[in-house]
């Protein structure tokens, strides 16, 4: 199984947090799935994301700092 990383600049203004991953999560899972017709057939269940996510912020972190970080995931 594959984590996937992003990296979001929101408002303020955004409701929430939670709000928001899970609008990226629907659009997303119902965008893959109409290009890759095939893809619901590999999984047992009718969910392409699981539940779970982490959200944390990086208040003045300099962007190109937080992408090596997000780019080194899967590096021990």
């Amino acid at each position: 199984m594959s984590d996937v990383h992003l990296l979001v600049e929101f408002t303020p203004k955004t409701p929430s947090i939670s709000k928001l991953i899970n609008s990226l999560k629907a659009v997303s899972s119902r965008r893959l799935r109409q290009e890759f017709c095939d893809i619901a057939g590999a999984y047992r269940k009718p969910v392409l994301w699981s539940r779970s996510y982490f959200a944390g912020s990086c208040g003045g972190a300099p962007l190109d700092v937080i992408k090596e970080y997000i780019e080194n995931q899967d590096q021990p």
